[in-house]
């Protein structure tokens, strides 16, 4: 949880630096790193939820969401900021690590405790 709400103030802190740019690839690259950052951030706290209700099975989510933001969000960040193209190869890892923590909070979704 507490890398969670770094990573969600992470998230608010570039957002809010891409918004103070001018309209240009840049601030768009952020932006869109930032808003990947938060909803998986978010959905990181919604597995506590999920958790909370029987779907024991979704403690496993949060190591996607965050290690596919580190990877996608942060390869994005990095290129937008100027580092050098090839940081860019990490993005697919990032979306497969993300796709994976949904599929499993999906999967985790079937154990709930209906009683």
């Amino acid at each position: 949880m507490r890398l969670a709400a770094i990573s969600v103030a992470l998230a608010v802190a570039i957002f809010i630096f891409a918004n103070f740019r001018a309209q240009d690839e840049v601030a768009d690259r952020l932006r869109l790193g930032a808003q990947i950052e938060f909803m998986h951030g978010m959905a990181t706290f919604a597995c506590a939820t999920f958790m909370n209700i029987g779907a024991h099975r979704a403690r496993l989510a949060p190591a996607f969401f965050l290690a596919g933001a580190l990877l996608f969000c942060g390869s994005v960040y990095a290129v937008a900021l100027g580092a050098p193209a090839g940081v860019a190869l990490f993005e697919p890892l990032g979306i497969s690590a993300l796709l994976a923590g949904w599929l499993i909070l999906a999967w985790s979704a079937g154990t709930i405790d209906r009683s």
